[in-house]
């Protein structure tokens, strides 16, 4: 009989299995209810079952999963009022940072300001940006380098913003 190894291995188990899930759960009718459906389970595996090397190791863990989809499905849930106010949206330090941003950049040497403007804000390519001011690639790359540090550098010291291990804007004071 292709079911011999499952009951075999049921009646070695079920009392253990049993032990298990009623000190998990508070209720034995429950537990009766989940080690139950552990059986059907073991009896659905058939003569794969019998191929198991851990029958013993399988029913536990197919218990495990019963309990925990009857957590999920059971969990208590708490209604909410109705007239809980919205969260307040708020917005990246980098977005509020615009305006600083941008008198900032005037502030800069012609030089600093032409370049972050021509690459990072639009999108002109560092070569592109070589070959139209007469530069080198690496000359290029290293102004725009510089140009950047002078710029991190004066939106630290007048819009005291503050970045963090990673160089991302954490927050900054606006600047009257």
């Amino acid at each position: 009989m292709q079911f011999s190894c499952v009951l075999e291995s049921w009646r070695a188990h079920e009392n253990e299995l049993r032990n298990y899930l009623q000190h998990r759960v508070a209720d034995s009718h429950l537990a009766e209810d989940l080690l139950q459906d552990v059986f059907v389970k073991a009896m659905r595996q058939g003569s794969g079952f019998c191929e198991l090397d851990n029958p013993r190791a399988w029913l536990y863990q197919v218990a495990r999963n019963a309990l925990v989809d009857h957590q999920r499905l059971h969990r208590k849930t708490v209604e909410l009022p109705e007239d809980i106010p919205a969260p307040a949206e708020q917005t990246e330090p980098v977005v509020q940072l615009s305006a600083c941003v941008a008198r900032v950049l005037s502030e800069l040497s012609h030089e600093d300001r032409d370049i972050i403007e021509q690459c990072d804000l639009n999108g002109m390519k560092q070569q592109d940006y070589a070959k139209t001011h007469d530069l080198t690639l690496p000359a290029a790359k290293s102004r725009l380098l510089r140009a950047r540090q002078h710029m991190r550098a004066t939106l630290s010291t007048n819009c005291k913003v503050q970045f963090d291990d990673r160089g991302k804007v954490e927050g900054y004071v606006p600047r009257k």
